[in-house]
């Protein structure tokens, strides 16, 4: 598979994002890092068209937005590397790139959970992210078992095709799956209201305001990767060859 090239202008996007090249072109360990602080859930980058444009096919530098569409990035955020405890979620369904929900520290490696947003990716890799959760190969949700992807935020097209995969072997569905995929978008969404609220609460605090429930109370992973080789290189997109401009 040809390596990936950018035909970007970059940095692309220079306030939040710095990409780390290495000097060495043999050491294949680009990655991205966050120049920005923000609450749990906040808003990181929009998944914008353009630079986005559909993809006619998956390959090793798209991402999954639905059951059967994919989009190419164009810009320096495909540079975001897996790690099986993300410091960021790809939300395919708002078409954003959110903060964990620890939230977002400047100086820390952006990644985000491939399965999340992948079911049958074009090229697998072995994970080095170093987490103690570490799941190993990664080759999309559909290779996955349930334990799995416990705790982890998936979308909602993830979900649906893990209940069709999960049905039976008669492909008869015990769960409605668009129904599954609503309630967890809608536990999802409760789960970022009320981060939202705990960042404001203590915003006041801090400033010596009085907490009110602006937004009312609903209820409630950072990235712990070492420094090793970048996910995407390993899956392809880098390749041994690939062009950064700066």
């Amino acid at each position: 598979m040809a390596p990936l090239t950018p035909h970007w202008s970059q940095p692309s996007h220079p306030t939040i994002q710095k990409v780390m090249i290495p000097s060495d072109p043999n050491d294949f360990t680009t990655k991205s890092i966050s120049l920005i602080n923000l609450p749990p859930y906040a808003l990181y980058a929009k998944l914008s068209f353009p630079p986005c444009t559909e993809a006619e096919k998956p390959t090793y530098a798209t991402v999954q937005k639905g059951r059967d569409e994919h989009l190419n990035l164009n810009s320096d955020l495909v540079y975001i590397n897996h790690s099986c405890e993300p410091s960021v979620i790809f939300d395919t369904t708002s078409l954003s790139i959110l903060a964990g929900p620890r939230g977002l520290k400047a100086g820390e490696e952006l990644t985000f959970f491939y399965p999340s947003t992948e079911w049958d990716m074009a090229q697998g890799f072995s994970c080095f992210c170093g987490a103690e959760t570490c799941r190993g190969y990664i080759s999309g949700a559909k290779n996955m078992k349930p334990e799995q992807l416990e705790g982890v935020w998936l979308n909602a097209h993830i979900r649906a095709l893990l209940e069709e995969r999960d049905a039976g072997v008669d492909g008869v569905k015990t769960k409605d799956a668009t129904e599954e995929a609503l309630k967890s978008a809608l536990d999802q969404a409760r789960k970022m209201v009320d981060a939202a609220q705990k960042a404001l609460d203590t915003y006041k605090s801090i400033h010596g305001r009085s907490s009110v429930d602006d937004l009312g109370s609903t209820g409630g992973k950072g990235a712990n990767r070492q420094n090793g080789v970048g996910s995407r290189e390993l899956s392809g997109e880098m390749g041994g060859d690939t062009k950064v401009m700066v």
